[in-house]
């Protein structure tokens, strides 16, 4: 499955880091992309597609999201793999159809890794999506700034 990049440069300001009096509490810099994701919910598979990425996580777009604090395993299909990337997640907030900061509803979910998981190889995969879709001068400028504001972590 490729991915569907949305546009062109103006996308690229939802990617700035927000500062650091900001209410925005996300840590890792992001990016857009939809990249489709399949996931399980009681015996029902779900497939929906993400609004954005960054190395700690995603957000999915659906209507129907998971409870807070649910973790699950979800399938990312990133362009250019043969077989998606198997990842856990935390839901870790729901944005509904009525929020006035985000009209697009969905959850955002935190990437969770146990013994045995990839987390090298998702770093890297997202890493270079975002080298990829921003340039490495704008994303080498993004992850600075990131590291600025959590603190080096």
């Amino acid at each position: 499955m490729r991915a569907r990049p949305r546009g062109g440069c103006e996308h690229l300001l939802q990617c700035r880091v927000p500062d650091a009096d900001s209410p925005d509490r996300r840590v890792e810099a992001r990016r857009p992309i939809e990249l489709k994701v399949e996931y399980k919910r009681l015996n029902t598979f779900f497939a929906d597609y993400t609004k954005n990425i960054s190395r700690g996580g995603t957000f999915i777009k659906t209507s129907r999201p998971l409870p807070i604090g649910t973790e699950f395993l979800f399938k990312l299909f990133v362009p250019h793999r043969a077989e998606p990337l198997t990842i856990h997640g935390e839901v870790q907030r729901i944005i509904g159809h009525d929020d006035p900061d985000d009209p697009e509803p969905g959850m955002a979910i935190r990437f969770v890794y146990r013994d045995g998981d990839p987390q090298a190889e998702i770093a890297r995969i997202v890493e270079g999506m975002m080298t990829d879709s921003l340039g490495p001068r704008l994303y080498a400028r993004l992850m600075d700034q990131s590291q600025k504001r959590s603190g080096g972590r």
